[in-house]
Formats: C-alpha cells, sequence, structure tokens
C-alpha cells in the first residue's frame, strides 16, 4: 500500500507532535500573550466604559445647561415685561403730569385774561364815563350860558338850586 500519510488517518508519531507543539505554542501564548491581551482588552473596556460614563455627564451637564438658559431666558423675558410695563407706566404718569401742568396753565392763562380783559372793560368804561361827563358839563354850561344869559334867569336858578339842597337835606 501506500506509505504516504492520509489527512483522514494521521500517523501517530505526527499526532504527537503536532499536539506537542502545539501544546507548547498555547503554554507560550498563554503564559505571555493571552494576559497581555486579556489586560489590553480590559484597558480598553475601561476606557470604553470611562468614555461612556463622561458622555453621559457630559449629556447630564448639557441637560443642566439648556435648562438653567431655559430659566435664564424665562426670567430675563419676564424683566423685560416687567419693565416694558414700568416704562409704560412712567411715561403715562409722564403725560397725565404734563396734562395737568398744561390745564393748569391754561387755566391761569384763561383767569389772567379774564382779568386783564375786565380791567381793561372798567378802564374802557371810566374813559366813556370821564367823556360823557365832559361832555354833560361842556353841554351844561353852553345851555347854562344860553338859559342864564340874564340877571332875572340866574336868579332863579340859583333859588331853584337852593330849594333843591335843602329838601335833600331835609330829607337826610
Amino acid at each position: 500500500m501506500n506509505s504516504s500519510p492520509s489527512i483522514l488517518t494521521p500517523d501517530l508519531g505526527l499526532l504527537f507532535w503536532t499536539l506537542a507543539a502545539f501544546l507548547v505554542v498555547f503554554g507560550v501564548l498563554a503564559c505571555f500573550v493571552f494576559p497581555l491581551i486579556i489586560t489590553l482588552v480590559n484597558e480598553r473596556k475601561n476606557y470604553i466604559d470611562e468614555s461612556l460614563r463622561k458622555a453621559n455627564e457630559a449629556s447630564e451637564r448639557l441637560e443642566n445647561i439648556k435648562q438653567e438658559a431655559e430659566k435664564i431666558m424665562q426670567e430675563a423675558r419676564e424683566k423685560q415685561s416687567l419693565l416694558l410695563k414700568e416704562a409704560a407706566e412712567t411715561r403715562d404718569a409722564i403725560i397725565n403730569k404734563a396734562r395737568e401742568a398744561a390745564q393748569e396753565e391754561s387755566g391761569r392763562l384763561l383767569s389772567d385774561a379774564k382779568k386783564q380783559i375786565e380791567q381793561e372793560k372798567d378802564k374802557a368804561i371810566r374813559d366813556v364815563r370821564t367823556q360823557v361827563a365832559e361832555l354833560s358839563v361842556q353841554v351844561a354850561e353852553k345851555v347854562l350860558r344860553t338859559q342864564l344869559s340874564s340877571d332875572e334867569a340866574q336868579m332863579r336858578v340859583i333859588n331853584n338850586l337852593l330849594d333843591e339842597v335843602s329838601a335833600q337835606y331835609s330829607k337826610d
């Protein structure tokens, strides 16, 4: 028969040396390489776990920052609303004060104008009365001159005036 080795039916010596070589290589790998690989894998696992933990912390911080930012924005909106309300109230107060001051000023000016008109009216009336009195005196003077041209007429007017004056004093 054929003396060539067969894969399906290996020789016992070949099987022994293959197993011995495998055990030596496996032993060297188990003693030196596997612990190193396990250490590297564990370090990588720890690094990944630490990275995930930091990512979660960063995500939580980011969420907290978002909440704080929203809270700050809400407070800013409230302050803005309050400031706008105060500004509107101040504006309304200033407008009302200006209206009141304008009304007081217009009332004072109107009062002053009325007083001035009344004074001018009184002055005009006095002037008219003075002119009327002067005209009356002038007319009376002319009338008396014509009526009192004779001595008899003068005596009659004097007697009438004396009668009127005595009548007035007798009534009082």
